[in-house]
């Protein structure tokens, strides 16, 4: 017959009388407050964590908004000024049959974006809240936070190249419109806020709901 009893909270490093640093790995004995390896601070839980993820996370956000209502590119030729938003520039590569490019612009300047606010706060959430949902599933969610963060600044390094390709004086030349800088800031807060986030508390509501009188 198949044990039906339920499984016995994991064996932390916080219940076993250790703390864990952050940058180089080591587990050393509480109440120590300083990595002997490497000088770190050491923290069982970072203070105040959500608050910290939902106040950089929000300032991201912020930034996000005008990042779409301004235009990104301004591209110039013969004299004539012509300003383009992100979702404008991604409609204008598709009308000219760029149907790649246009994919790679969207996704990296608004599916990515967008996914990593959602998934950000629904880490939150489940923080807060105690939720059952798979804690394995919430700890990929969140190492998929942190590696695609690095690909972020694709949009920015994409303006930066054309601003230095396309310049032939009056004829042509394409300039950075100040939509260029509130991305770049919204996706440096964005990082900001998943390397606030301590993953240590998602562990926490598995380790509270496995307890016994959990």
């Amino acid at each position: 017959m198949a044990d039906t009893r339920p499984l016995a909270p994991p064996l932390t490093a916080r219940a076993a009388g250790y703390v864990g640093c952050r940058t180089c790995g080591k587990a050393t004995p509480m109440p120590a407050e300083i990595c002997p390896r490497c000088g770190s601070t050491l923290h069982s839980r970072f203070p105040r964590s959500l608050q910290r993820v939902m106040a950089w996370l929000l300032v991201g956000l912020m930034a996000y908004i005008p990042a779409n209502l301004l235009p990104m590119l301004v591209t110039t030729t013969l004299g004539r000024a012509t300003p383009n938003t992100i979702v404008g520039g991604v409609i204008e590569l598709v009308h000219y049959g760029e149907w790649e490019i246009a994919l790679i612009v969207f996704a990296a300047s608004v599916l990515i974006p967008v996914s990593k606010f959602c998934v950000i706060l629904y880490l939150v959430w489940s923080i807060h809240r105690r939720s059952r949902l798979d804690v394995h599933r919430r700890i990929v969610l969140y190492e998929i936070v942190e590696f695609i963060g690095r690909w972020s600044m694709v949009d920015v390094f994409v303006v930066a190249i054309l601003t230095a390709l396309v310049h032939i004086g009056f004829i042509a030349a394409i300039n950075p419109g100040p939509a260029a800088l509130f991305f770049a800031l919204s996706v440096a807060f964005t990082m900001l806020s998943a390397q606030a986030l301590d993953p240590r508390l998602i562990w926490d509501t598995f380790e509270q709901d496995r307890a016994p009188n959990g």
